[in-house]
């Protein structure tokens, strides 16, 4: 049996929720994204509409985006912040795997925090990308957030909902996307 302490996500909800942001364009169109080393900003692409947006940190404060790179097919966007200190993700080194915990934030909705079991690892059709797919309930707004392991180490970027499963973009092919814009992973 597990004991109760082993289940206590507090300490890595608190540590995801500071390097979770919410993301606004001209007001319109919210989600999350990840603080990323070097003044950047991860998300999905379908949570920017614009060339620009409002970033807002956990402590509240506001900050000027632009976008540096999209790709639209790996739905992923890469923003710049300026004056952003504080933490930064921690990438896993391992990937995810089927069984896993994992915990997923949603900034947009307070911080809100959810954790299940990562299902499958694989493509799903049709669109036939790579996906982590984990039985947790992810919220309009949380598009973006970080997908962790147990120790708060970002596995993957959340994106939607499909047939009941919270899916996300692997951290791998995040990370990928990050250097082929020229901005170091770590």
């Amino acid at each position: 049996m597990i004991a109760a302490a082993a289940l206590d996500f507090s300490d890595v909800a608190e540590r995801l929720r500071r390097i979770t942001v919410e993301i606004t364009t001209d007001g319109t169109g919210i989600g999350c994204g990840v603080l990323w080393p070097r003044g950047c900003v991860v998300t999905n692409a379908h949570v920017i509409r614009r060339e620009r947006a409002a970033v807002r940190l956990f402590d509240g404060a506001r900050l000027a985006a632009r976008v540096l790179a999209r790709d639209d097919g790996a739905d992923l966007a890469l923003l710049g912040i300026l004056d952003a200190d504080g933490p930064v993700a921690r990438l896993a080194q391992t990937p995810a795997r089927v069984g896993s915990l994992v915990v997923a934030v949603g900034h947009p909705l307070g911080g809100a925090v959810t954790a299940g079991i990562v299902h499958a690892v694989g493509p799903v059709v049709p669109r036939g990308r790579t996906w982590i797919q984990a039985d947790l309930q992810l919220a309009p707004g949380n598009s973006g957030g970080p997908l962790a392991d147990v120790a708060g180490d970002v596995v993957g970027l959340n994106a939607m909902i499909a047939g009941g499963l919270a899916l996300a973009v692997p951290v791998a092919r995040v990370a990928a996307f990050v250097r082929a814009a020229g901005v170091a992973t770590t």
